[in-house]
């Protein structure tokens, strides 16, 4: 496995109802950092709007 990480360092300026949210989410999944649950959101909201298209084509 790598050793680099393909990881870019990005600031947020958040609401205190959604940091604690952010908070809540990462205790609810286990996640260590908030980060993780920011990438999972936007994972799942792009996923949303493409409908999937690209994870479709990759299993042809």
């Amino acid at each position: 496995m790598r050793d680099k990480k393909n990881l870019r360092r990005v600031s947020l300026l958040v609401t205190a109802q959604t940091a604690y949210n952010l908070e809540k989410l990462a205790a609810m999944c286990g996640y260590r950092e908030k980060g993780h649950v920011v990438d999972k959101l936007v994972r799942e909201k792009m996923l949303m709007m493409n409908g999937g298209k690209s994870h479709e084509r990759n299993e042809n």
